[in-house]
């Protein structure tokens, strides 16, 4: 009887790369298992007739993907994950150990104020989980470590009120507060005394160069306050004391900045009408009209340090120590004085209203030695987590607001749900890959406090979030809550990936409705990759339904040669391509998510378009985002791929740590994840991409080692190793192989038809030894913009060929005076010597999109035939033109393949007759056009 599966084993599964048993085969060839099974097939979902195997079944062997992979590996070898885990042990009020974040869209400083912070570091851990599991090398196991024990400590240090985090200081020791933290130090009531002359003296050390950031603000709003800014909007210190808001500020402005890192003094006194500033001991500023005191602001509400009470303000970066207020003005010589030393140890002594130290090595208090007992609080201008799962990057507040926002403003709240999707994802692939049970407690956790949160909100509310732009964004998260509803059981689980439904979006496509014009991209592709698996956890029809009419809705109808979707992140009308072409087409994130969804639909329904739009996708986009270069610092991939004429790709774009590049972190470790895929009950073996790879297929105790240079090598072998076994081998026959596809086993050729966009089945039972031969002739063809028949792009089977050329209008390109009787177009071309794909057509070099490089490209050009040409003879008639761009050549090579010459003899006839009949072509100009036609000689 088989033994009962792990938690580990159904995450695995349900994560769509389930763990399955490595194989070493004995001296008798049988396989025998090395690692703990996982019983992958049989743990997939009941829904999926085919299920694929885990990234560890399935090694890359040298070629195209291996090396682009090794460049993404040698990232994230070198990548220092402490940078990632800055933003989140800030949050957390922890010390962040002078690790510098990222910057871009992990900084504080980057789009939107950071907003979107923490999203990267989950797309780290999933790439160096797939990294691990692809190659078992144990520096990424010890780094997802690293990064999982730091979030368990930072959602540890959410969940208690603030610690002070103690320095070393000026004399003794410093409380920091961490840029990030939103923490600061609440002072009673009374701390002001209600004194008619007072002292504020403190030492502070700013690491931040935020306008308006309080060393300390004393009120109780923005009318009646007194404050110390480290920066006004001139950046320097400022004074100032109103009971009439700023319009009344009575202040006082020094005259530099603060230094950066270093210590600073500064004190206030105000006595008699007078107010000086000093700044390290010299008085800096001086108003001799300031007549109000802390007197005429009575008790205040609101007395904190490093916290304003004008809410839009930054709270301050910094350290502090001795923080001191006397209900006098001290004299210049005693502020002097406390240059060099404590107050404590000088003439004046420790303040007599309120005296801070911060000698606290602990807890979230600080003692007042002023003799009135006056206890200082550490707290979080936002609280704390409203539940003890909670884990982000950032406080709550995004969360919270998002429940009431009505409109989009990534400046306030951008896509909180898609970054807690992210962190989550992250988690559950490190779980899955190291069976570190601290990473499934904490996404265990998020989800519990998610629930928590959105359970309680009725469904009009979820509806409208949902649907905003931008800030409701929430990615592929119902995906991810349904693979940890797999292992959890959790009902609320289950009830919480409902809770994301998008009701006007799944009845829309459920029925077939296209709405996707003016929708954003990327935020609703991976939803129905997450719906998909509701499909599997509920057996609601329409979660399908829809997905497979949106994937329909997107190919062909919105989908650019390369593979990729979307102008400037956004869907336009159907069957707009040409007219969408900009320097912001084909976001990197649309093309990795359509793979996604592609594959999942895949499992449900074995049609082989889904398979043909991924090897498109895939070799093409995907491939082309990543440069071929290395970089620690960097995974340098494209944000968008212009396909404008003389477009050249970017590869470190935006400010960086974009969602781009971290999903194309991910792509790079995967390449393998889609070669091959089992029939659910053990029955046949899918081979849907043509990869140098080798396929340990544990449960059939066989494996399968492909060696192939494709797509620089037109076909593959696959050779059989291991024990027997019976099922049946289903090649894909892609689309374009228009020119044959020839299989041979152990040298005899296989009967059968194979079929362009279908799967070839050779059935037998398999030994080791046995070796299968794949040839697929490649041939060169044109695509069409589907709104501009003269728009054209190039492929050389499934390859995307560019033009390298730094102009920017679009090439004028002729293929059709050599085409042969197939149709194919490549005698136009002339292969490069010593550069596999590489080819010139009238001195212009053309490449394959795969390559990364910087080099100015046409993915598209425009068709110029300017004459009717067959085999190179020319007719000496002009090329008539249709209104929309399509020409007579057009219509009579759309018939290709032609059997043999006469066929496109007849071709060519009809399609003059036609032509003649409807007035755009002269019967004597017809007549020289069939004469040349069947006066040519062509090639197959």
């Amino acid at each position: 009887m088989a033994r009962p599966l792990s938690r580990r084993s159904l995450l695995q599964a349900a994560a769509l790369a389930a763990t399955t048993p490595a194989v070493s085969l004995t001296t008798t060839g049988r396989a025998v298992a090395t690692v703990q099974e996982a019983t992958a097939v049989t743990a997939a979902p009941s829904a999926w007739t085919v299920q694929p195997f885990a990234l560890e079944d399935v090694a890359l062997r040298p070629g195209l993907f291996a090396d682009k992979r090794q460049l993404m590996l040698d990232h994230a070898r070198g990548y220092d994950v402490n940078r990632l885990l800055q933003v989140f042990r800030a949050n957390a009020g922890l010390s962040t150990g002078g690790a510098v974040a990222p910057g871009g869209w992990e900084g504080l400083d980057g789009e939107a104020n950071g907003n979107l912070r923490g999203h990267y570091t989950g797309h780290f851990l999933t790439m160096l989980a797939q990294a691990y599991r692809g190659t078992k090398e144990r520096v990424f196991a010890e780094r997802i470590g690293t990064m999982v024990g730091a979030l368990t400590e930072v959602r540890a240090a959410l969940r208690r009120d603030p610690a002070v985090l103690s320095v070393p200081g000026k004399f003794g020791t410093g409380a920091d507060q961490v840029r990030g933290s939103y923490q600061y130090v609440d002072l009673p009531a009374a701390v002001l005394g209600g004194a008619s002359a007072i002292t504020l003296s403190v030492w502070v050390r700013p690491t931040h160069d935020a306008d308006w950031t309080r060393v300390f603000d004393f009120g109780d709003d923005t009318t009646r306050y007194l404050y110390l800014a480290a920066r006004n909007q001139a950046g320097v210190p400022r004074f100032a004391i109103t009971t009439s808001g700023a319009g009344g500020e009575q202040g006082l402005n020094g005259t530099a900045a603060l230094p950066l890192n270093q210590w600073s003094h500064l004190a206030v006194t105000i006595a008699g009408g007078t107010g000086t500033l000093y700044v390290n001991g010299t008085a800096v500023a001086r108003n001799t009209a300031m007549s109000l005191t802390p007197a005429a602001l009575g008790t205040l509400r609101n007395n904190w340090l490093g916290r304003s009470n004008y809410s839009a303000d930054p709270v301050f970066a910094g350290t502090y120590e001795e923080f001191n207020v006397f209900s006098r003005a001290l004299t210049a010589a005693e502020i002097t004085e406390m240059q060099s030393r404590r107050a404590a140890d000088t003439s004046a002594g420790r303040g007599d209203l309120a005296s801070y130290a911060f000698d606290e090595t602990s807890g979230g208090t600080f003692a007042d030695a002023s003799g009135r007992n006056l206890t200082a609080t550490l707290r979080r201008t936002w609280g704390g987590p409203s539940h003890p799962g909670f884990l982000a990057a950032y406080p709550e507040t995004q969360f919270i607001d998002l429940e009431s926002r009505t409109s989009p403003d990534y400046t306030k709240v951008w896509a909180p749900y898609y970054t807690a999707h992210k962190i989550l994802r992250g988690l559950l692939d490190a779980y899955t890959a190291t069976d570190d049970d601290r990473a499934l407690d904490l996404a265990s956790g998020m989800c519990d406090w998610m629930y928590s949160r959105l359970s309680r909100l009725p469904q009009s509310t979820l509806q409208r979030m949902w649907g905003i732009f931008s800030s409701g964004e929430f990615g592929g998260i119902v995906e991810a809550i349904c693979d940890l509803h797999t292992i959890t059981g959790k009902s609320e689980h289950l009830a919480l990936a409902e809770l994301f439904d998008l009701d006007r979006l799944i009845d829309a496509c459920a029925a077939n409705t296209d709405i996707l014009d003016g929708l954003h991209a990327n935020q609703h592709i991976p939803i129905f990759t997450g719906y998909v698996r509701l499909y599997d956890e509920t057996g609601e029809e329409r979660y399908l339904t829809s997905a497979k009419n949106f994937w329909d809705m997107v190919v062909p109808h919105r989908m650019y040669g390369i593979g990729g979707t979307s102008t400037q992140e956004f869907f336009k009308a159907r069957d707009v391509i040409a007219g969408t072409i900009s320097a912001t087409t084909a976001e990197t994130c649309c093309a990795y998510n359509m793979l996604k969804l592609s594959r999942t639909l895949f499992f449900h329904e074995q049609d082989p378009k889904y398979m043909d739009y991924y090897e498109r996708a895939l070799y093409n986009q995907v491939l082309g985002s990543k440069q071929d270069e290395p970089d620690a610092e960097k995974p340098l991939v494209t944000y968008f791929i212009g396909l404008t004429p003389g477009h050249v790709r970017d590869f470190t774009p935006k400010q960086g740590t974009t969602c781009c590049e971290g999903t194309g972190m991910e792509s790079a470790t995967k390449y393998q994840d889609s070669v091959y895929f089992a029939k659910a009950d053990g029955s046949a073996l899918y081979v849907n991409l043509y990869s140098p790879s080798t396929l340990t297929w544990a449960d059939k105790g066989v494996t399968v080692t492909q060696t192939t240079g494709f797509p620089r090598e037109q076909g593959s072998t696959l050779t059989f190793g291991g024990g027997r076994a019976s099922f049946a081998l289903r090649l894909r026959v892609p689309s374009w192989a228009t020119a044959g596809f020839r299989v041979t086993v152990n040298g005899r050729a296989v009967s059968g038809t194979p079929k362009p966009g279908s799967y070839f089945d050779v059935s037998r039972s398999w030994r080791a030894g046995d070796t299968v031969r794949i040839a697929m002739p490649f041939r060169t063809r044109v695509e069409k913009a589907l709104d501009d028949p003269s728009l054209h792009t190039l492929f050389h089977g499934p390859v995307n060929l560019v033009a390298r050329d730094a102009a920017t209008e679009y090439l004028k390109v002729g293929l059709y005076g050599d085409a042969g009787l197939s149709g194919d177009l490549s005698h136009s071309l002339t292969p490069v010597a010593g550069k596999p794909l590489h080819f010139t057509l009238d001195g212009t070099e053309w490449a394959p999109f795969f390559e990364g490089t910087e080099d100015p490209t046409h993915a598209y050009f425009r068709r110029s035939e300017p004459k009717v040409v067959f085999g190179g003879r020319d007719s000496g008639v002009a090329n008539p033109a249709k209104p929309d761009g399509s020409t007579l050549l057009d219509e009579v090579w759309a018939g290709a393949p032609f059997r043999n010459k006469g066929a496109l003899v007849a071709r060519v006839r009809s399609t003059v007759d036609a032509w003649v009949s409807a007035g755009m072509l002269s019967q004597a100009d017809g007549d020289k056009v069939v004469s040349t036609a069947g006066a040519a000689s062509y090639r197959p």
